[in-house]
């Protein structure tokens, strides 16, 4: 089915007085077309405007682009007599694969193989045990305040409700302009104790050398934002949340110095509403250690 989203800009008067304005927006529509009243609802209603008195919807054109506000997607899964849907939010690890530019690859091998386990068990008894070699930044990962701050906590600090079944949103910045991310990005949106993810649509570069260079991060001014706001946890799907061109990495500074963790290299936020969900990316329990992959994912209802 080809995805269509509408163009448009409006203009909203309010019963009180006064108004908006706003030019060149674009929204996710089902089918060929759009009616204007069902533009304005959306409007009031995304918006939160209250007392709207009229909304008049201006230079309307109907494209074809891919979908914004992607529909929740991942495994149905019945729980407690309901249906909810688990997106799993991570890259996978496999040997001779490169995170980071500059860290050694993951060896993936064999301990002890089944053929060799043979010799050690009853007929028919066999097991593999597997070794791992490989740098803590690997794959998706979560940084806690040890990985900047040499007296802040590790791993085995990290209190699981910080990163357990956490509400989460989504912030897309999909098409924006420039590689930089504002506080602003992040202005209309509720939070406090939340989980905020980041959508930059970067994870399409993963695996290629496309991803290394000239990702979008977020800025010191951000991170101070999400900081004074109460984030719980901040995820990108980008290859650092920080700017890498200088030796300085304030969002990083900000973020753990206020005991926020942050995890990196994230993927398939598209396929998660704005909110709704709750997500969960807890790290081994590791003394000594302040980064470690993890099994990130979100929980429909």
């Amino acid at each position: 089915m080809i995805e269509k989203r509408v163009r448009f800009d409006f203009e909203v008067e309010f019963s009180n007085g006064g108004g908006i304005q706003g030019q060149d927006f674009r929204l996710d529509i089902d089918g060929d077309d759009i009616e204007d009243a069902e533009l304005a609802a959306y409007i009031i209603k995304d918006l939160r405007l209250l007392m709207v008195g009229r909304v008049n919807i201006l230079n309307k054109t109907v494209i074809v682009e891919r979908h914004k506000r992607a529909a929740s997607a991942g495994i149905e899964t019945p729980l407690d007599g309901q249906v909810r849907r688990y997106v799993d939010l991570s890259h996978t690890i496999h040997d001779g694969m490169t995170t980071y530019k500059g860290l050694p690859a993951p060896h993936i091998c064999d301990h002890l193989s089944r053929e060799a386990s043979r010799g050690l068990y009853a007929p028919g008894t066999e097991f593999q045990i597997g070794r791992i070699d490989m740098v803590s930044n690997t794959g998706t990962y979560i940084d806690v305040p040890f990985h900047r701050f040499a007296d802040g906590h590790d791993l085995d600090g990290l209190p699981l409700e910080r990163v357990s079944h956490v509400p989460g949103v989504v912030v897309r910045t999909l098409g924006a302009a420039e590689r930089a991310i504002d506080w602003t990005a992040f202005a209309a949106t509720e939070v406090r104790g939340r989980a905020v993810l980041i959508n930059t649509g970067w994870d399409r570069h993963f695996g290629t050398d496309a991803y290394f260079e000239g990702h979008p991060f977020l800025t010191e001014a951000a991170a101070e934002w999400l900081k004074a706001q109460g984030a719980a946890v901040v995820g990108i799907d980008s290859f650092n949340i920080d700017d890498v061109s200088g030796g300085t990495r304030p969002v990083h500074t900000v973020l753990l110095g206020a005991g926020i963790p942050i995890v990196e290299h994230m993927t398939r936020l598209d396929a998660l509403p704005n909110e709704g969900f709750v997500f969960t990316a807890a790290p081994p329990r590791i003394a000594g250690m302040g980064t470690f992959p993890v099994r990130a994912h979100a929980l429909l209802d």
